[in-house]
Parts: structure tokens; sequence; C-alpha cells
């Protein structure tokens, strides 16, 4: 622990250039710092500092090991800090953003969370147009895809697979496809991305840049608005497993060439890479990578 105090010592007197600076800031006499420092330089073998009767500089082994100890000093304060609000209960405003049909999979965990965790008012945003997470001040966001931003932290939530469904009515009236092949000869819904206005594509096996597809006979950027369309019998859809999973259920979509899909989307929880990790955050992250697509993950 000496050690440590007189790490401190010298790098409050680097910051301040001053032993008499330093010493106010510490609670220590000038003398104190001074020595402290001399004891320091003596345990390391060089010299940290050039004195003159007003001001410290840094020498040139200083610098060195000024930069590395001001880390050390910087971490001792995330520690101390993280510690007192692991002592804190969560509490507070949690603002999320995620897309429009992540209702489906985050509300019917929410009344546990909210058992749980009281304290924590949720502000759910409900949007599929990217969000600046850091200037918008978004606490947590989910979303799926690449993580190209590099001031975000990410932990992965789990994967989902995609599925090719239509109507019975659909299925009735022009036939079940028996392989890729037959797409081209059916009506389609595509799914537009509301970001770039790119159509998305059919990844089926054996066709990695996406199956050729005729025209689309209706395109959506709403996926919900896609899971209407396909059960109204407009055509097929390529969609994610946990939107059409309710229909597929009760039997307003049947699913075809399951056979043919190994396609896997990712979602991940995104926050801000802020030094410090607040509770309420924290207890957000944790709670929802234990309770989101556990059965896809059991699966894989």
């Amino acid at each position: 622990m000496d050690s440590l105090s007189g790490i401190a010592v010298f790098v409050k007197s680097a910051e301040t250039g001053s032993f008499v600076a330093a010493g106010r800031a510490l609670g220590l006499t000038a003398s104190a710092v001074g020595k402290s420092v001399a004891k320091l330089e003596r345990n390391v073998g060089v010299r940290l500092f050039q004195r003159t009767t007003r001001s410290v500089r840094l020498t040139a082994a200083g610098e060195l090991f000024f930069e590395r100890c001001q880390r050390i000093v910087d971490d001792l304060k995330d520690a101390e800090t993280m510690l007192s609000h692991v002592a804190q209960a969560p509490r507070g405003k949690l603002r999320v953003s995620l897309p429009t049909i992540g209702y489906r999979f985050l509300l019917p965990i929410l009344p546990e969370f909210r058992r749980l965790y009281p304290e924590v008012e949720l502000d759910l945003d409900f949007n599929d147009t990217i969000v600046d997470i850091v200037n918008e001040g978004i606490d947590v966001a989910i979303r799926s895809g690449d993580l190209p931003d590099s001031r975000l932290m990410s932990r992965r939530l789990g994967a989902f697979r995609f599925v090719v469904c239509a109507s019975p009515a659909y299925l009735k009236r022009k036939g079940v496809p028996r392989a890729p092949s037959d797409l081209p000869h059916h009506d389609c819904i595509r799914f537009r991305f509301p970001t770039s206005g790119k159509l998305q594509n059919w990844t089926l096996s054996g066709e990695p840049a996406g199956v050729r597809l005729r025209p689309a006979a209706l395109t959506c950027n709403n996926m919900e608005a896609l899971l209407t369309a396909t059960i109204d019998g407009h055509g097929m859809a390529y969609m994610p497993d946990f939107l059409a999973r309710d229909a597929l259920a009760r039997g307003a979509l049947r699913a075809v060439l399951d056979e043919h899909l190994d396609h896997h989307g990712q979602f991940w929880a995104l926050w801000p890479s802020n030094r410090q990790l607040s509770p309420k955050i924290r207890v957000f992250v944790d709670f929802i990578s234990s309770r989101l697509f556990i059965d896809e993950r059991r699966t894989r």
C-alpha cells in the first residue's frame, strides 16, 4: 500500500507541477510530498522530477512513468466507484432502444424485471432507424447485425433463425415450393431496410448471395406489416422465426423450405463504453442476457 500511496502522490505532483499544490490537494505538507516522491525515486532507481525552488518538472523517465501510473490511479478510482455502485439499489430512468418488432421478445419478460427492480423506470423506444446511442442519451440498445461503433460495449444476447412462410390459402392457390428454384414462380413479399433502402436477401442453403426472386408482389419497410400481408395471403415472405411463431402455432401461416434454411441472425445488447457501468444498466443487461433467446441457444 505504501507503493500505491507513493504513486498517487507522484501523479498528483505531476498533474499540478508543484509539491505545494499536490500537498494541498492530498491533505499533506509540501515536505511530506517531497519525501514521498524521493522515496519512490529510490525504489524505482531513476529521477522522476527536475526540481527548482518554484516548480517541479517531469524528466523523460518521469514522463513515461507518469503515463502508466496515471492509468493505475484512474483504474483504482473506477474500482472504488464500481464497489459503491454495487452497494446501491438500481434506480432511475433507463432508456432502451430496440427494433419495432422487439416488443415480441422483450415485453413478455419485463414483468419479472419490474418485480426484481421496481425502482428502475423503463423508457422503451421501438424504432427501426439507426440511433446514435451516445449522442441521443440511450442507456441500452438491442440491435441485430454488425457492430461498427467502437464507442460501444456489447454483449451477445442470442441468435434467431429465418423462416419462409405463407398462408394456407396462398399455398392452396399457388402451390407449395419444394426447392429454392421454385421461388421465382411465386409472389414474394420483400422487406426493405428503412435505414439503407435495400431489399433483404433471402438466404437459403447453397445461395449465400441470396435467392433470385421475381419482382416483389409487395414491399414493406416494417416487419409487422410484412407479417400481416403474409397472413392475408398476398404472397410468401422471409422473416425472423420469433415474428412468425404465433401465426405458425395457430395455423395462420405455414413454413416451407425449412430444410434449406440455415441462416441465423444475431442480437446484441449495446451500451456506451463509459468507464463506470451504472447499476441500472448492469442489472438490465444481465437480466436480458439470461432470459432472451434461451431456446435458440440450446439448439445450437
